[in-house]
């Protein structure tokens, strides 16, 4: 199956599809071809980031979810999704859609008041001394044997 007609608003355009199908690793698995496009399943990844739901909500038009799942976690280790990410922006940086300017404001920077060693009134107690006479000294002999 070339195309796919897209059939949610957030699924990948033939367009879209065109540019990342080539920087996808070809398939090593011989035997019976899966009963789902890998734009099916991608667009299924998709939809579960997106929206946030649990694996096993992925619509079925998508394939099921536990093809969809294995998919995404089999890229995930091998670093397939670093290499794609890696070679989209390559694409864009070449095409001058990227512009890599970086402002930081440390305006927004907050740290908790403790962080600059303010007073800790009445969060932390002091503790009783290990040797006070309300404590009993415990020794190895007399927890619970083991083994």
């Amino acid at each position: 199956m070339d195309t796919l007609a897209v059939t949610r608003r957030f699924d990948l355009t033939d367009v879209q599809w065109a540019v990342l199908e080539p920087l996808l690793p070809t398939p090593k698995r011989p035997g019976r071809p899966s009963l789902w496009s890998r734009r099916q399943l991608i667009d299924g990844i998709r939809w579960r980031i997106r929206v946030g739901a649990p694996w096993r909500d992925v619509p079925p038009q998508y394939g099921s979810w536990s093809a969809v799942y294995a998919l995404f976690r089999r890229w995930q280790r091998d670093g397939t999704w670093k290499q794609v990410l890696t070679a989209l922006q390559a694409v864009a940086d070449a095409a001058g859609r990227i512009t890599w300017d970086v402002s930081v404001d440390s305006t927004i920077t907050r740290a908790h008041q403790h962080a600059a060693g303010a007073r800790k009134r009445g969060i932390c107690r002091s503790n009783r001394l290990a040797g006070s006479a309300s404590s009993r000294q415990t020794t190895r002999s007399d927890g619970p044997a083991v083994g």
